[in-house]
């Protein structure tokens, strides 16, 4: 059992600072809303401003690629400046951005207003979980708080494509960036009277070089991994990969040398951090390759539509919340270590169970696993994040919120990478066509499902019917796979839990 013990009465959150909880929600929740909302968009936006398939991934990307670029950096700016002005200053920047994507008369113009929201939205993710450090002081209480941010801004990620979709239906695809506006304006107003006033550090000036280290170190690792994930291993991703790794190597260098450095390498010495920035990233690397292929499996074998498979997943974010708020009550009785690994002993059984049997076992039993698996990460979540912030002073929570967050990038983007290429190996192994296709559509079927979907359209009814079941037999093979390959990485989440974290709860 735990021997957390909460501090006095006078150190603990009254109602004011739970009511600035709720109004710290309100740009997280626009912020999670944003990274999903678009894709149901995206056809109607296609239309209208005929971007290339270039500009069409691009429009799609730059936000979330530009938040984890710029994460390092404004959680650093934010414990210099104050986390609070910070945070203002992202909203208002957010607000304008979202006008000017609503009303984008150009691809061009769009991409530009999606690359400003990204920046704005690095401002707004290092200030609110900053802030929840300094108004819970007590560990009982912020824990509840990173619960709720975290119950937040998954809720916000899985109803996004829903809510795009409805707003499109109803208006127009440029609604879907307004829905921004009236909550960072609510915040701009509330925020001054609820949230606290932070003067910052003032520690130094940023130090330009290393802002541009940082970005050419995540940027082109993040964009490696990504075009991984989309087209496989390709001989040109090894420039941009080179150049990260390099970016990165000499970014830390820099940072060592450095009386104020943007990142405080320093913190990496302390051992529940860096385990706990591990696990965050294992486990959100495991996870969120079944997240990647569920909504293929659903619309491509499956044979949903793209609303109706948003439906489905209504259920994860279900279980998320459900997760993450009992993760608060289970700590304090059983412990951190306890509850991290009996969550990652669940997700490995629920990623077990997909690879075994969930795949071909219809979409109710894969939904039900993949929820069991989600319980899982739940937990790990809200943990991992309590521990980065709880484990540094309070004058380097941003930092240390900003590195957690790029590690949750990073895992997310890794998870999807690694899972694209699991996934098409699978298939193009097991893949078996039948006798009398013809080669455009062989060529195309091999690319991947969706291709013989495709394929299948134009070919004769025996012909394509047998296409369709060659290419979801070889799909739901690649599905349980990655299902055995998630349930691999959180048996090793177990085994960190149980060993690095073994003084999480002192």
């Amino acid at each position: 059992m735990t021997t957390e013990t909460p501090l006095t009465s006078g150190d603990r959150a009254g109602p004011r600072e739970w009511i600035g909880l709720a109004v710290l929600a309100l740009p997280l929740l626009v912020l999670a809303l944003d990274i999903s909302v678009l894709y149901l968009a995206a056809p109607a936006l296609a239309v209208d401003l005929q971007p290339s398939a270039t500009q069409q991934l691009w429009i799609l990307d730059i936000y979330g690629f530009l938040i984890a670029g710029f994460l390092i950096t404004m959680g650093t700016l934010g414990d210099r400046i104050g986390r609070r002005r910070l945070l203002l200053i992202g909203a208002a920047a957010f607000a304008v951005a979202s006008v000017l994507a609503a009303f984008a008369p150009t691809a061009e113009l769009l991409i530009a207003a999606r690359a400003l929201l990204g920046i704005a939205g690095a401002t707004l993710m290092p200030s609110t979980l900053g802030l929840i450090s300094t108004m819970f002081p007590d560990p009982v209480q912020r824990r509840f708080a990173v619960a709720v941010w975290m119950t937040t801004f998954s809720v916000g990620a899985a109803i996004g494509p829903l809510v795009g979709g409805a707003l499109v239906d109803v208006f127009w695809w440029g609604a879907v960036f307004l829905i921004g506006v009236p909550v960072m304006l609510l915040l701009l107003v509330l925020g001054p009277l609820l949230l606290p006033e932070e003067h910052g550090s003032r520690a130094g000036r940023l130090d330009p070089t290393s802002v541009v280290l940082s970005l050419t170190a995540m940027l082109p690792l993040v964009y490696t991994v990504k075009n991984t994930a989309a087209y496989g291993p390709e001989a040109i991703t090894l420039v941009p990969a080179a150049v990260g790794l390099l970016s990165g190597v000499l970014f830390v260098r820099r940072q060592r040398r450095l009386t104020d450095p943007l990142l405080d390498v320093a913190l990496f010495t302390r051992p529940v951090f860096t385990a706990a920035v591990l696990v965050l990233l294992v486990a959100l690397l495991a996870v969120n390759g079944l997240f990647f292929v569920l909504p293929q499996y659903l619309q491509l074998v499956g044979g949903a539509s793209a609303l109706t498979a948003g439906l489905w997943m209504l259920p994860l974010a279900g279980v998320t919340v459900v997760g993450s708020l009992l993760t608060p009550v289970l700590a304090r009785r059983f412990g951190v270590r306890t509850v991290v690994a009996a969550a990652a002993g669940l997700a490995a059984i629920g990623s077990l169970l997909v690879g075994l049997v969930g795949a071909g076992g219809g979409t109710v039993a894969v939904i039900v696993l993949v929820s069991g698996t989600v319980l899982g990460l739940s937990p790990i979540g809200v943990l991992a994040t309590d521990l980065v912030i709880g484990s540094v002073p309070a004058a380097r929570a941003g930092s240390a919120a900003s590195i957690s967050e790029t590690a949750g990038e990073l895992g997310v983007a890794l998870g999807v990478a690694v899972t694209g290429s699991v996934l098409a190996a699978v298939y193009t192994g097991r893949l078996v066509l039948p006798p009398g296709l013809p080669g455009e559509a062989a060529e195309r079927s091999r690319e991947g499902l969706a291709g013989a979907v495709t394929a299948a359209e134009s070919l004769p009814p025996g012909l394509g019917t047998a296409l369709l079941d060659a290419g979801r037999s070889a799909f739901t093979a690649g599905f349980g796979v990655v299902g055995l390959v998630a349930s691999g990485l959180m048996a090793g989440v177990v085994l960190l839990a149980l060993t690095a974290l073994r003084h999480a709860d002192r």
